[in-house]
C-alpha cells in the first residue's frame, strides 16, 4: 500500500465542510463505541453489527446521512479497529494496560472508500461528492498520481493538521526497490549522545531537534496562557505553538527515513537491538531525550527487511 499526501487549497466555507465532516466521523465511532459498551455479554458485537448500527444512524440523524455511506461505514470500523485491539491484547495476556477503547475528543480526519469522491481529468483537483458540501478542491503536491489507475486508490483521507488540511491517497501497488548485494554485514547500537554507533565505529551525530527549539516552543506556550480564554488571540498563539511541533515531527521523520535508507542500501545484513521504546519512556529522566532521538521511526520494521529480502 502506498499513500500520497497533497495539500488541499480551497475556500473557507469548504474549510468549515470538511471540519464538519470530520466531526460527524468523531461522533458515529463514539456512539459505536457507546453501543459496544451498551450491549448485553450474551450480545455478538462484531464489525458487522458495528456497519449495520452505523446504517441506523444514518436513519435518525440527518448530518449523519448527509456524509457518505462509506465513509459512515469507516466511522464505524474505527471503533472496531479500538475493539478488536483491546480484545487482542486480553488473548495474549499483555502485561499492563490492555488498551481499554475510550471516546475520541480529538480526530482529525475523514475516510472515504471507493465512493464519495470523484478525482479529476488532470488529477489536480477532487470533488466530495457527499451532502456536507465540500464540493471541488485544489491538491497542492509535487506527488505523480497520474501514474496510477483510479481503481488502484483504495481509500481517500481529508486530514486536519496545524498548518492546514491535507487529502491521502492510499492506493493499492506493489512497492519494490530491488538495490545490487555489497557483501557488507553490519551491527547497530543506538544512543542518546550519538544517533547511532556501528560495528565499524561510525557515529551517526543526533540532531536533537526538540532540545534546539526547545526554548522557542515554551515561549510559544506562555503566550497561550497570557490571551483571554476562547479569544481569537488564544487561538492564534494555539495555532503557532502547534505548528512548531508539527516542523519537529517532520524534521525527525525525514531524518529517520534517511538514514534508514542509507543503512539499508549500503549492506546486506544489518543487527540491531530489539528494544522497547515504549518502556525505556517510562524512565522520567531520560523520557524527553529518548523521543527526541526517535528510535521508533528509525528502526521501521520495512526498511530492514527489505534487505533481507531481497538477499
Amino acid at each position: 500500500m502506498l499513500v500520497l499526501e497533497y495539500k488541499v487549497k480551497a475556500k473557507k466555507l469548504q474549510y468549515l465542510a470538511i471540519e464538519e465532516a470530520i466531526k460527524t466521523t468523531q461522533f458515529i465511532r463514539n456512539k459505536c463505541l457507546r453501543y459496544w459498551m451498551d450491549a448485553p455479554r450474551e450480545a455478538k458485537i462484531d464489525r458487522f453489527a458495528l456497519n449495520k448500527y452505523s446504517t441506523e444512524l444514518r436513519n435518525e440523524f440527518k448530518f449523519v446521512a448527509n456524509l457518505n455511506s462509506m465513509a459512515v461505514q469507516s466511522s464505524a470500523e474505527r471503533a472496531w479497529l479500538a475493539i478488536s485491539r483491546f480484545y487482542d491484547n486480553c488473548k495474549k495476556k499483555v502485561s499492563g494496560k490492555k488498551g481499554y477503547p475510550r471516546f475520541q475528543h480529538d480526530n482529525r480526519s475523514v475516510e472515504y472508500k471507493t465512493s464519495g469522491w470523484v478525482l479529476n481529468a488532470t488529477k489536480r483537483r477532487i470533488t466530495i461528492t457527499d451532502k456536507k458540501g465540500i464540493g471541488e478542491l485544489k491538491l497542492l503536491g509535487k506527488w505523480d498520481i497520474q501514474t496510477y489507475a483510479v481503481k488502484s486508490i483504495k481509500r481517500v483521507r481529508l486530514v486536519r493538521r496545524a498548518d492546514g488540511y491535507y487529502c491521502q491517497f492510499c492506493i493499492d501497488v506493489e512497492v519494490s526497490d530491488i538495490q545490487p548485494e555489497t557483501g557488507n554485514e553490519i551491527g547497530l547500537d543506538v544512543g542518546i549522545e550519538s544517533f547511532y554507533t556501528d560495528s565499524n565505529g561510525h557515529q551517526e551525530a543526533n540532531p536533537k531537534f526538540l532540545r534546539k527549539t526547545e526554548k522557542a516552543i515554551k515561549n510559544a506556550q506562555r503566550r497561550i496562557y497570557k490571551k483571554v480564554r476562547k479569544s481569537s488571540g488564544r487561538k492564534k498563539a494555539r495555532g503557532i505553538f502547534a505548528r512548531k511541533h508539527l516542523r519537529i515531527s517532520r524534521q525527525r521523520t525525514e531524518h529517520a527515513k534517511k538514514i534508514a535508507c542509507r543503512v539499508v542500501k549500503s549492506n546486506d545484513l544489518i543487527a540491531y537491538e530489539n528494544l522497547q521504546v515504549c518502556n525505556l519512556l517510562k524512565n522520567h529522566c531520560l523520557a524527553k531525550s529518548i523521543a527526541d532521538v526517535s528510535w521508533g521511526l528509525f528502526r521501521i520494521p520495512r526498511a530492514f527487511r527489505l534487505r533481507q529480502h531481497l538477499t
